[in-house]
């Protein structure tokens, strides 16, 4: 199979690209030096003239903050950009899958949310820019996976971990938010389940998260500092008594993945396996 891979010099797009060429496939990875998502003519002839049977949009806006101060910027790139790659995907009956967020949800309550949940109640920029490319692919092309993640880590790129990991060599004690809650997602982990679902044609909405249970950005750090051997003090503080943050945050990042199991998928290892194999594959 051929697949295009936008975003593929990103911290997800770099796995996925292998991932794909260990199966076997032709990964055609593509980043802002090959092609600008926004510009709609670029994006129509490189699709066409890759001719590929299927897309995984890994292209994203992610910086949350900078998203508050740059909105249309970021409303380009996620909105816009997948609206141009969904123009081309129904013109050549291409399957697609778009990475979204648990930040299309108001993260209130304690239930985890379900794939096919339309509550949506973005709490900032980057959530609704998110959720309008939710809805540009789920409205105009049918062969398409909305595949929802959270608290993404890769060995590429920066990410919580690599923060934290940083923060706990130069500091004695750090804080940590303790009334958010979710699972972290593994990139590596996350590239195999995207190239299953690629191979299939079991479309729909999903949620993906590694396994090992709910938990806060505390105990994620907890467990951090354990597997890497620090002895950094942390404590546990309240998303207001952080209060550093531009764009509000979710408390509740709950993903349901019982539609994986339903459709046949394997769902991701443990997050505590997860980040056991990443810490090997990183210097700290």
């Amino acid at each position: 199979m051929k697949v295009l891979v936008t975003g593929a010099k990103g911290q997800l797009g770099i796995d996925v690209v292998r991932e794909l060429e260990r199966r076997g496939h032709i990964a055609l990875g593509v980043d802002i030096d090959e092609l600008d998502i926004t510009d709609s003519a670029a994006v129509k002839k490189v699709i066409t003239e890759a001719d590929p049977e299927g897309v995984i949009h890994c292209a994203a806006w992610t910086e949350v903050d900078a998203a508050e101060d740059n909105a249309e910027k970021c409303r380009l790139v996620n909105a816009t950009g997948t609206k141009n790659i969904v123009r081309v995907c129904k013109e050549l009956d291409i399957k697609k899958i778009y990475i979204s967020t648990d930040y299309v949800f108001d993260g209130q309550g304690t239930e985890p949310w379900r794939p096919d949940c339309k509550d949506y109640k973005p709490l900032n920029v980057y959530g609704q820019t998110k959720l309008e490319g939710e809805l540009d692919v789920s409205s105009n092309i049918n062969k398409y996976f909305i595949v929802r993640v959270a608290w993404v880590f890769g060995v590429h790129g920066k990410n919580f971990i690599k923060t934290m990991l940083k923060a706990g060599k130069t500091h004695e004690t750090v804080r940590v938010v303790n009334d958010q809650i979710g699972t972290p997602t593994y990139t590596l982990d996350l590239a195999c389940l995207l190239v299953d679902m690629i191979e299939t044609e079991k479309y729909g909405y999903y949620h993906a998260t590694n396994e090992g249970g709910y938990i806060s950005w505390y105990d994620f750090t907890c467990e951090i500092y354990k597997q890497a051997g620090y002895e950094t003090n942390i404590i546990p503080v309240t998303t207001e008594e952080y209060g550093l943050s531009k764009a509000a945050r979710p408390f509740n990042s709950r993903l349901d993945k019982n539609k994986l199991v339903e459709n046949g998928f394997k769902l991701l290892p443990t997050w505590q396996d997860a980040l056991s194999r990443y810490l090997k594959e990183i210097e700290y």
